[in-house]
């Protein structure tokens, strides 16, 4: 069965747009990360591509019939850098502004000098309110007591707070349940708290979505008939911007596609619009070793060599974002060619199996995510392991250095 982000989750703007002419340059990373593969590295490494980050957007602003784009970077922008995407997204008209779900993550975006609005979309504790509401940060009023949080960080800021509305449609993860919505709704307005917009999250059972959205539509509509601005809605992620067409709404909500990842394994998603996979997880061959017959690789003893064979070890593991289950028909790709996984992926190595012939010598770069072939993209990597394409991103190490190509 395909594996959605529902399934693989049941088994485990703002109204104030910055003038892009205003908005900063995209930058690149200090000396930490190098914009080109460095000669002397064995160890892995994450690049993270520009280009085909601005084609998707490209192709999701198409899709949305050219609604403004809040770009959802959240948990690491899914594995690319919280501030490397930002920064080369930044500057696109398209991206209206920017949603995480840390502190941690809002704080880091004004620190980098983000200057598109930074949407937290998740309760705050009190303590960091007032830096938040400092920096400009929007909040998310997505309990019965937020307005009084925001309304206190927006005192001691000495400064108006700018908030979303989050509204709870039937995905009872977070929000304020939609059938109580509208007195708590009116109480907001009665605030000092800026409302930009309000939005909602499906939870991807493309039948109960339907009843979710109409359920977000009657709220919407009777605030309004009260007086009240609920400023843009958005609900579309990934899956809507594709699949949902009467979600649009005001504004559209995507993550995991923005990278050129399809949210979900189901095929026909390429077909209505491809993408370009923006990031390629690297490393370097460490060993080439020739096995003979009976040789076993790895914990296990799971592959053993029936005649004599060429391998390849990678200093990249599983502690890495590379599945253990790479071994069932994961593939490398060096020097052009595709290589399969063999043994058992540990944390810090794969070991690919070349044949008859070696495919690779000490210090050439292998490529185990990637746009290069569709077996190492993102989509590809989750077919062949069964895995979840959200796990696969979301489980690239954060601490792996980042190169912008």
């Amino acid at each position: 069965m395909p594996i959605s982000r529902r399934n693989f989750v049941a088994g485990v703007a703002s109204a104030a747009i910055v003038d892009p002419r205003e908005a900063i340059a995209t930058e690149r990373p200090s000396a930490e990360s190098p914009q080109t593969a460095p000669a002397d590295r064995y160890d892995p490494w994450l690049e993270v591509d520009p280009d085909a980050l601005r084609h998707n957007v490209g192709v999701l602003s198409r899709l949305a019939r050219g609604r403004p784009i809040l770009a959802v970077i959240k948990n690491n922008a899914y594995g690319l850098g919280t501030v490397e995407v930002a920064r080369a997204l930044e500057p696109l008209t398209e991206i209206v502004g920017f949603a995480v779900v840390k502190t941690e993550a809002a704080l880091a975006l004004t620190d980098a000098g983000v200057r598109k609005p930074v949407l937290l979309m998740a309760l705050f504790a009190e303590q960091d309110g007032p830096e938040l509401a400092r920096r400009g940060v929007h909040f998310a009023l997505c309990t019965d007591d937020s307005p009084a949080r925001v309304m206190a960080a927006a005192r001691a800021a000495g400064r108006p707070a700018s908030a979303h509305i989050y509204l709870d449609t039937g995905m009872s993860r977070m929000g304020v349940p939609y059938h109580r919505a509208v007195p708590w709704l009116r109480r907001v307005a009665d605030t000092d708290i800026r409302i930009v917009g309000t939005f909602m999250g499906f939870t991807e059972d493309p039948d109960f979505d339907r009843e979710q959205l109409r359920r977000f539509r009657e709220v919407a509509a009777e605030a309004r008939s009260h007086g009240i601005d609920l400023g843009l809605l958005h609900a579309a992620s990934s899956a809507g911007v594709y699949h949902f067409p009467e979600s649009h709404l005001d504004m559209v909500r995507p993550g995991i596609s923005l990278y050129g990842a399809y949210p979900s394994n189901a095929g026909d998603e390429r077909a209505i619009a491809e993408l370009q996979a923006a990031v390629r997880l690297r490393a370097r061959v460490v060993r080439v070793e020739r096995l003979r017959a009976g040789d076993s690789v790895s914990y296990g003893r799971q592959y053993i060599a029936e005649h004599p064979t060429w391998i390849a070890t990678l200093p990249v593991g599983h502690t890495d974002g590379i599945p253990r289950e790479a071994v069932q028909g994961g593939r490398v790709l060096i020097n052009g060619s595709l290589y399969p996984v063999i043994g058992a992926v540990s944390a810090s190595h794969t070991i690919v199996e070349f044949g008859s012939e070696p495919g690779a010598s000490i210090g050439d770069i292998a490529t185990l995510i990637g746009p290069d072939d569709r077996a190492i993209e993102p989509n590809g990597l989750a077919d062949a392991t069964g895995r979840s394409v959200y796990d696969v991103m979301m489980h690239l190490n954060p601490t792996l250095p980042k190169v912008v190509v």
